[in-house]
C-alpha cells in the first residue's frame, strides 16, 4: 500500500476506535494497526545513572557551599532553590528511561527529549561489541551509541535482535 493510503486507513481506524470506545465496545484493528506494530516491535530499555548521579553530587556541593555562605545571610532562598532544582532534574533523568525500539523496518530512540526514528534505508552499518551497540547513519558522521556501562542496556539481547534486523534489511553488521 502507498503511504498516503496507509495514513488514511490509520486515521479512519483511529476515528472508528474512538467512536466504539464511547459506545463501550471493543476497538477494531485495521491492517496497519497499532496492535500489530506493538507485537512486532521489541523495546530495550536502559537506565540513566551517570548523569543523575553527577547532578546529585553538584546539588550536594552547592548545598555545602551555600551552608558555609549562609553565615553571611545572603542568597539563602536562591541557594535552596538551586539545590532542589538539581535534585529534581536528577530524579527526572533517572526515572525517564532511555530505550531502543526495533520495528520491522525502522529503529527509534529518545534523543534530546524527543523520539527519533531511523529507517533501515538510512542505516549504513551496525557495530556490535561486548558492552556497546553503535548504529551509524548513511553519509553522516553521526551514530547512535547504546552502552551497557553508561545506560545499563542489555546489549547481548539487543545485539541478537539487531542481527535479525540487519539480516532482514540487508545492513552491514560488524562484530568487534
Amino acid at each position: 500500500m502507498s503511504r498516503s493510503w496507509e495514513r488514511m486507513v490509520q486515521r479512519n481506524t483511529k476515528q472508528v476506535n474512538q467512536q466504539r470506545k464511547k459506545q463501550g465496545k471493543e476497538s477494531i484493528y485495521g491492517t496497519s494497526s497499532k496492535a500489530g506494530a506493538k507485537s512486532s516491535a521489541d523495546i530495550f530499555k536502559g537506565r540513566n545513572i551517570v548523569f543523575p548521579f553527577v547532578l546529585v553530587l553538584l546539588g550536594i556541593m552547592f548545598w555545602v557551599v551555600g551552608s558555609i555562605d549562609e553565615a553571611k545571610g545572603s542568597g539563602i532562598l536562591a541557594n535552596w532553590l538551586g539545590v532542589v532544582l538539581y535534585f529534581l532534574l536528577a530524579a527526572l533523568l533517572f526515572f525517564r528511561r532511555p530505550f531502543l525500539k526495533i520495528d520491522r523496518a525502522r529503529l527509534s530512540t529518545i534523543k534530546f527529549n524527543r523520539e527519533r526514528f531511523l529507517s533501515a534505508a538510512e542505516i549504513e552499518k551496525i557495530t556490535l561489541s561486548r558492552g556497546m551497540v553503535a548504529i551509524k547513519y548513511k553519509g553522516k558522521r553521526k551514530q547512535w551509541i547504546f552502552s551497557k556501562l553508561i545506560n545499563r542496556y542489555d546489549t547481548a539481547a539487543m545485539g541478537e535482535r539487531l542481527e535479525q534486523f540487519a539480516k532482514n534489511n540487508n545492513i552491514e553488521l560488524v562484530h568487534e
